[in-house]
C-alpha cells in the first residue's frame, strides 16, 4: 500500500464500491468537518485500467475509489465552494489487499491523532524535536501521507494568536493556507485587522490577493526549469508546490520561455504563431481545426495567473471559410484549363448523359454483389466531401470555454486521439490533421479525394477498415443525442 495525495479530477467511484450509484450521497453530516479540516482518513483507491484494442489493458493516470465515496463527494462540494480543488489523501491498494481491513486500519491509525490540527502540531513537533522522528516515520505510524504531516507542521510558521484562532474555528483552512506563506510582519498586520471591529480582515481568495499584491503565481504554471530560476520561491505545502515571491522575475522568465516555444513552432513549419494578450481567452467555438499543411495556426493564450495554454491547428471561422473558397476557385480554374486544352468533346451532351447513366447503372448492379467493396466506398464518402453526401463533424464545443477545454484535455479524448492518429497513418493522411473526416492528403485535389481514400481502403484488411469506421463514427456522433445513450 502506498499513500499519495491525488487530484480530484483523477478520481472516480469504482463500480465495485458497495454504495456505487448515479445519485450523489448525503454528506451533510461530514461537510462541516471537511470544510474545516479537509479529508483526514485516506480514500482507498486502485489504478484505473484503460481498455485498448483486443483484450489488452493499460493503466491510465486515473484511480477508482474502492472505499471513501462519501468523503470524495464531500471534497467535491468543498472544492466547488472554494473554487479551488485540493488533492485528497489516498491509499493505493496493491494486488491482494483487502479493502475492508485496510480501511479499518487507516481509521484506527487516524483516531490516534489529536482531534484538532493545532494539538497535532504540538505532538508532531515534540516527536521530531525530542524523539528525533522523521516526517516519513510519523506518517507511517499514523497512516497518513507525508504531505499531511508537513501541512500540520506548517502551522509552526504562524503567530500563536493566529493558531489559537484556528483552533477555535474562527479561521477556516483556506485562510490558514495563505497565512502560512506570510511573513511574521504581514501576519501581525492581518491580526490587527482581525482584532479591529471597524476593519475587515481579508480571508480565502481575498487574503491571497492582499498578501501577494494580486494573484499569487504557482510554480506549477512555469514553462521554464525551476532549477535555473534565480528568484525566490515560497513553499506552499497546501498547494503541493510553491509560489513566486517576485512576480516581475517570474514574468521575465515565463515570457522568454513563451518566445522560445513560439520560435520552435515556426521552425517546425507552422505558418503563424500568435501569442495572445495576457488575460485573453481562446474560444475554440470561434475557430475551426485545420492541419499545419492546410495553413493551421498556433495560438498561445496567457492567463493573469501565469498559466499558458497552447492551441495547435486552428483558423478563425472566417479564415477557414475564406481558405475553402479559395481552394474551390483554384480547383475550378484548373479544371477549366484542362478542358480548354482537351479541345472540343467527341460526344454530344445528350450522348454523354446517356453514357454516364448507363455506366452508373452497370456499376451499382455489380457493386451490390460485392458488399466489402461497397462498405469501403461508403467509408470513403463519409470521410470526403462527396457531392451527394453531407457529413458533419461534432465540434465538441460548449458555451463555456472551461467546458470545451476540459473535454479537449480529458483522458477519453486523449485515448480517442491516439487511435485517430493510427487511422490517419493507415490512410496516408497528415498525422497532424485534427480529424479523419474532411482530412486531405498532400497533393490530393478536391475532385479525386474520394477516389484516393477509396483506393487506400481497398488495400486494408477488414479489421483495419472497421477501425477506420469506428473513428469516423466517433467524429460524427452528435453530442447530447439519444444515439450516444444508445451506444
Amino acid at each position: 500500500m502506498k499513500l499519495l495525495n491525488i487530484e480530484l479530477g483523477k478520481l472516480s467511484v469504482s463500480a465495485l464500491n458497495m454504495r456505487h450509484g448515479k445519485q450523489a450521497p448525503d454528506v451533510s453530516d461530514m461537510l462541516p468537518s471537511v470544510r474545516a479540516r479537509g479529508i483526514l482518513v485516506p480514500l482507498l483507491v486502485r489504478p484505473q485500467a484503460a481498455t485498448l484494442s483486443g483484450d489488452e489493458e493499460a493503466t491510465s493516470d486515473g484511480y477508482e475509489i474502492v472505499a471513501g465515496r462519501r468523503r470524495y463527494h464531500a471534497a467535491l462540494i468543498v472544492a466547488q465552494e472554494n473554487g479551488d480543488e485540493e488533492p485528497v489523501p489516498c491509499a493505493i491498494m496493491d494486488a491482494g489487499d483487502d479493502a475492508a481491513a485496510l480501511e479499518a486500519s487507516l481509521i484506527e491509525n487516524i483516531e490516534r491523532l489529536d482531534p484538532d490540527e493545532v494539538s497535532q502540531w504540538t505532538t508532531l513537533t515534540r516527536l521530531i524535536q525530542k524523539e528525533g522522528r522523521s516526517v516519513e516515520q510519523i506518517a507511517q505510524t499514523f497512516g497518513v501521507t507525508d504531505l499531511y504531516i508537513r501541512r500540520v507542521l506548517a502551522l509552526g510558521n504562524l503567530l500563536p494568536a493566529i493558531r489559537e484562532l484556528y483552533r477555535a474555528e474562527e479561521i477556516d483552512s483556506a485562510t490558514i493556507r495563505h497565512l502560512t506563506l506570510a511573513s511574521k510582519a504581514r501576519q501581525r498586520e492581518w491580526l490587527a485587522l482581525h482584532d479591529d471591529p471597524k476593519s475587515h480582515a481579508p480571508t480565502r481568495g481575498q487574503l491571497r490577493a492582499w498578501l501577494f499584491g494580486g494573484a499569487a503565481i504557482s510554480t506549477k504554471v512555469a514553462l521554464f526549469d525551476l532549477a535555473g530560476f534565480k528568484g525566490r520561491i515560497k513553499a506552499d505545502l497546501f498547494g503541493e508546490g510553491g509560489v513566486f515571491d517576485d512576480p516581475d522575475q517570474f514574468w521575465k522568465a515565463q515570457n522568454e520561455a513563451i518566445a522560445a516555444r513560439r520560435d520552435a513552432y515556426l521552425e517546425a513549419g507552422w505558418s503563424h504563431v500568435e501569442v495572445m494578450e495576457p488575460g485573453s481567452y481562446f474560444h475554440s467555438y470561434e475557430h475551426e481545426r485545420v492541419s499545419k499543411d492546410q495553413g493551421g495556426k498556433v495560438f498561445i493564450s496567457v492567463r493573469h495567473d501565469g498559466e499558458v495554454e497552447i492551441h495547435e491547428g486552428y483558423l478563425s471561422s472566417k479564415e477557414a471559410r475564406r481558405a475553402r473558397s479559395a481552394a474551390a476557385k483554384g480547383a475550378t480554374s484548373e479544371a477549366d484549363k484542362a478542358t480548354a486544352r482537351a479541345g472540343r468533346s467527341e460526344v454530344t451532351s445528350a450522348l454523354q448523359t446517356y453514357i454516364d447513366l448507363h455506366r452508373h447503372a452497370a456499376v451499382r448492379a455489380v457493386l451490390a454483389d460485392h458488399p466489402p467493396v461497397a462498405l469501403r466506398l461508403m467509408v470513403a464518402h463519409a470521410i470526403t466531401d462527396s457531392p451527394l453526401w453531407s457529413v458533419k463533424i461534432e465540434r465538441q464545443a460548449g458555451r463555456a470555454e472551461a467546458i470545451t477545454e476540459s473535454v479537449e484535455t480529458c483522458a477519453a479524448e486523449t485515448a480517442f486521439d491516439t487511435k485517430r492518429r493510427a487511422v490517419l497513418a493507415m490512410l496516408g493522411l497528415p498525422d497532424d490533421a485534427p480529424t479523419v473526416v474532411g482530412a486531405n492528403g498532400s497533393g490530393i485535389s478536391n475532385g479525386s479525394r474520394t477516389v484516393a481514400i477509396f483506393v487506400r481502403l481497398l488495400a486494408l484488411c477488414d479489421a483495419d477498415v472497421l477501425r477506420v469506421i469506428a473513428i469516423v463514427m466517433g467524429e460524427t456522433l452528435a453530442a447530447g443525442s439519444a444515439v450516444v445513450e444508445a451506444v
